[in-house]
């Protein structure tokens, strides 16, 4: 019900704001586990892609935004939910595992769920190496990849920003990347390798420069 809502409401306002150019829609397979696996920039990334998608797409989200009280803690609750975010603890010591088995659970609903393989936003534009959590993801749910490019989500939040501004937006959603040709490799070589293959079309989507090292991960985030 609040995604139905939230949808109603938010789709229509972000697209009148914000004139979103959106590419590729008809790569995301209709129904079915498919993972969407994008750079991030900003904050508002979460919101952006669901937006722009033509299903559902579900991010995990630290669950504090669930727990709050009163008025407050039930909007709060309500946005979270209305855009289908999914509620983790990202301060268990087993977090980034914990995290790994919820997306496990959404993709065997035959869900979308959203994944930036950075592990966290780039703070200087470029698009770091790529963890190897989304391989794992789609071998062991056996799902494909959708590749998305975000363009200027980071002009409508600059880190640290507290609220949002008009911005040019471009969302490109790429073709699926299957996981069967790397089914019967070593495991370990199988999700780097795949791994690099969603950065590879990550970066064409997205234009930005690469950088062959891994983005640094704040305190308290789990890295998948």
């Amino acid at each position: 019900m609040f995604y139905s809502l939230g949808r109603n409401l938010l789709y229509p306002l972000s697209h009148a704001l914000y004139r979103p150019t959106i590419e590729g829609k008809e790569n995301i397979p209709r129904e079915g586990g498919v993972i969407v696996a994008s750079n991030h920039r900003s904050f508002i990334d979460s919101f952006a892609i669901p937006l722009a998608s033509p299903r559902q797409v579900r991010f995990l989200a630290k669950e504090e935004y669930w727990t709050g009280t009163g008025v407050g803690g039930f909007l709060r609750k309500g946005f979270f939910s209305a855009v289908g975010m999914v509620p983790v603890n990202r301060h268990s010591a087993t977090a980034a595992q914990e995290s790994l088995d919820t997306a496990l659970e959404v993709l065997r609903a035959g869900d979308a769920f959203g994944i930036y393989p950075e592990g966290t936003r780039s703070r200087d534009g470029r698009l770091y190496r790529g963890r190897t959590g989304v391989a794992w993801l789609a071998l062991t749910a056996q799902v494909p990849i959708v590749p998305v490019g975000l363009i200027g989500t980071e002009d409508i939040q600059p880190v640290g920003a507290r609220f949002p501004r008009l911005a040019k937006v471009t969302v490109r959603f790429g073709k699926p990347i299957g996981f069967e040709e790397y089914a019967g490799m070593p495991a370990g070589k199988a999700r780097r390798q795949l791994t690099d293959r969603v950065m590879e079309a990550i970066a064409e989507l997205s234009g930005q420069e690469r950088v062959d090292s891994y983005n640094e991960v704040p305190g308290g985030e789990p890295s998948v």
